[in-house]
């Protein structure tokens, strides 16, 4: 029985160290004393990648940035001229919002009445200086980008937001590294308890089924975490073919899932607009651009006149106008997100990485806490073999201190002085 259940302690040891990695969400446990972002508290645990979700998240907004995407670049993509066609039919009804919450009483019978202080300009000329508004604004955000938008915020905010998101795009790039992890346990359990069993037949010692057991939930851990991401470059072994960590070999298949995920659901129109609209490092810069153009917009509508307005009411007009866009700009989503080309951008790029730099994108989440992981193993290994111990012998009897200091004399402070003795001869 001793390799069957040695081949359970590494499966289910595997199978809650891939738990401990996403689950819970939140905290659970007493809360008596816990240091920001370490999984583990006095009592209780948080998985690793909702405890760390900021410094992974940054992590990786770094490694996109750095070596797949320019976001200039990418928004250089966008035609300004089929934003602002897309934006124009949406003016008329902003307009009336904002004119009907912050101007002043003459203003408030609506477009109708303000074309009439405008001394009966058409509405053709209208349509024109809007769509030329909108045309340039979006050419100054294009050219203003990098201060309008901040990638690392976008992402990092989301992930915040909902600590599962990252957790969801680290399975879907690496679920079969992951469930490798878990089944592992379960071979590398069986191969280890042949060795246990061994042992057994030689060292009638009840104790070296808990033990054993604690070196099984170890093992199985490491081994199947190295296997996943060692050698990083291809080894050759002759005749034998050639070997690589099992991640790194599916270089492709993760470049598409991870390009899918991130831009269909991370980075896409919606999100983006959100972040420039709403980021509070970011939106002040967009609320002065946008104001230079509403500006712009109105000394052209008025010929310079300007109609006796102040700059605080023209500022009072901006800012609402920008608190109601969120509900005009979905338009323009579809079209952003096939001119971004975010997905192929990333998977193409993603793809040339080299095996060092795509090693990068899921190992962090392993690396975190790899020895908590491991050592959670050892410990529960040593808990499975203490309960076959008990079943084997009828009871579990903890030697006494004295057997213990005699057992630590001669078998770990003699060696060690011995070897210390030859290494100073």
């Amino acid at each position: 029985m001793i390799p069957l259940i040695a081949a359970f302690v590494g499966w289910f040891t595997n199978w809650l160290a891939v738990q401990m990695i996403f689950y819970p969400i939140e905290f659970r446990g007493i809360p008596l004393y816990r240091r920001q972002e370490v999984p583990l508290g006095l009592l209780g645990w948080q998985g690793i990648i909702p405890c760390k979700t900021r410094p992974m998240t940054e992590a990786m907004v770094h490694m996109v940035t750095s070596q797949l995407l320019s976001v200039k670049e990418a928004f250089a993509r966008l035609d300004p001229g089929q934003v602002a066609n897309l934006l124009a039919p949406e003016v008329p009804a902003l307009t009336r919002s904002v004119l009907k919450d912050v101007a002043p009483g003459w203003l408030t019978g609506g477009p109708a009445v303000l074309m009439s202080g405008l001394g009966g300009i058409s509405q053709g000329a209208v349509r024109h200086l809007n769509i030329e508004f909108l045309k340039q604004l979006t050419i100054s955000i294009q050219a203003n980008i990098d201060t309008v938008f901040n990638l690392q915020n976008c992402v990092v905010n989301q992930m915040l937001q909902d600590r599962s998101k990252l957790g969801i795009l680290f399975r879907k790039c690496g679920q079969k590294e992951l469930d490798f992890l878990t089944n592992s346990g379960l071979w590398f359990g069986f191969l280890l308890g042949i060795i246990q069993m061994v042992v057994a037949l030689f060292w009638e010692n009840p104790w070296s089924l808990s033990i054993g057991g604690g070196i099984v939930g170890l093992a199985t851990n490491w081994l199947a975490l190295k296997w996943i991401f060692q050698p990083v470059d291809p080894v050759s072994l002759g005749p034998f073919g050639t070997i690589q960590g099992m991640f790194l070999r599916r270089q492709k298949e993760v470049a598409q899932e991870f390009s899918s995920y991130f831009a269909n659901n991370v980075l896409n129109a919606e999100q983006l607009w959100k972040s420039v609209l709403t980021d509070p490092e970011t939106k002040p810069a967009f609320a002065a651009l946008f104001r230079d153009h509403v500006e712009r917009f109105l000394g052209k509508l008025t010929f310079g006149a300007m109609l006796g307005l102040k700059s605080e009411t023209i500022s009072s007009w901006s800012n609402a106008a920008i608190e109601k866009l969120p509900q005009h700009v979905p338009v323009t989503y579809s079209y952003m997100d096939n001119q971004l080309g975010l997905q192929d951008t990333l998977r193409v790029r993603m793809e040339r990485m080299t095996s060092r730099q795509f090693e990068r994108v899921l190992h962090p989440i392993f690396e975190e806490d790899e020895l908590t992981l491991i050592l959670a193993g050892a410990a529960l290994g040593f808990l499975a073999g203490l309960v076959q111990q008990g079943l084997e012998t009828g009871a579990i009897k903890f030697p006494s201190r004295r057997r213990l200091w005699v057992w630590f004399r001669l078998r770990i402070q003699r060696p060690l002085r011995r070897f210390r003795n030859r290494r100073s001869r």
